[in-house]
């Protein structure tokens, strides 16, 4: 799903956008322009709260209506040696880190994983290039995790960060980090999912530990996870706006 493609598509539909609310025929590429459509996403962000009760679940299917052929979205393999590695032991050394703004930081392997409470959910897949899939996901629900872990009060936002990189970059911000905030985490239908149609999460699909934010599109669903930190703000982490995508101009909040 990476790619000068989808890039291509996302830059037109912004600018399609602005022209429609602007009512201009081009799109200025001016710090105010930018500046207002960042302030239509927050506005869209509250509507949809606003509208939409905090705990509404996204629409879930029948094992009938899962997709013969759902594609796999951004890295596929990644190249990473520690993660190939990981991958080669079938996932046994791996450990997933909760940090950050917490009192009790986790480390926990996929075993540990597993022998939590689960929930399992059939839902679909929107890829901001515009296909959709539906596939059934069964995982941890990241909200009583990060009840373990005890968010600290200044806690506003989860970052994901994963194994897989987009870009090779001299300052390493072409690795790929995800982050949603305390609402959407908090979820029920929010979990990390370790399998796939019942089966265990192929590597294409994010191996061992993906998320689900089922109410986002498909480029909030960081996969590889490796590490889960709770922070009050982006400020130091990649270029700053919250995510791999959204540091290259994709928007922070992709509600569906």
């Amino acid at each position: 799903m990476a790619g000068p493609d989808r890039r291509q598509t996302w830059r037109g539909l912004a600018a399609l956008a602005a022209s429609a609310l602007s009512g201009c025929d081009r799109l200025s590429s001016s710090p105010g322009v930018i500046s207002g459509l960042g302030r239509a996403e927050a506005l869209t962000r509250r509507a949809q709260r606003f509208l939409v009760p905090r705990t509404a679940l996204a629409a879930e299917f029948t094992r009938a209506d899962i997709s013969g052929d759902f594609r796999a979205n951004g890295t596929t393999d990644p190249d990473d040696d520690d993660y190939r590695r990981l991958a080669a032991a079938g996932f046994a050394d791996w450990r997933l880190e909760v940090g950050g703004l917490v009192e009790r930081p986790l480390r926990l392997s996929l075993a540990e994983l597993r022998h939590r409470p689960a929930r399992t959910q059939i839902t679909r897949h929107d890829c901001v290039e515009g296909w959709s899939g539906v596939a059934e996901w069964t995982g941890a629900p990241l909200g009583p995790l990060l009840a373990e872990a005890r968010l600290k009060p200044a806690a506003r936002f989860v970052v994901l960060y994963c194994a897989d990189s987009l870009e090779v970059t001299l300052d390493g911000t072409g690795q790929y980090y995800e982050s949603i905030d305390l609402i959407d985490a908090h979820h029920p239908q929010t979990i990390l999912a370790y399998e796939m149609n019942g089966q265990p999460l192929p590597i294409a699909h994010g191996a061992p530990l993906r998320l689900r934010v089922e109410r986002q599109l498909g480029y909030k669903m960081a996969k590889y996870v490796m590490r889960i930190e709770a922070v009050d703000s982006f400020a130091g982490i990649g270029r700053g706006k919250g995510g791999y995508w959204e540091d290259r101009g994709y928007e922070w909040y992709a509600g569906v």
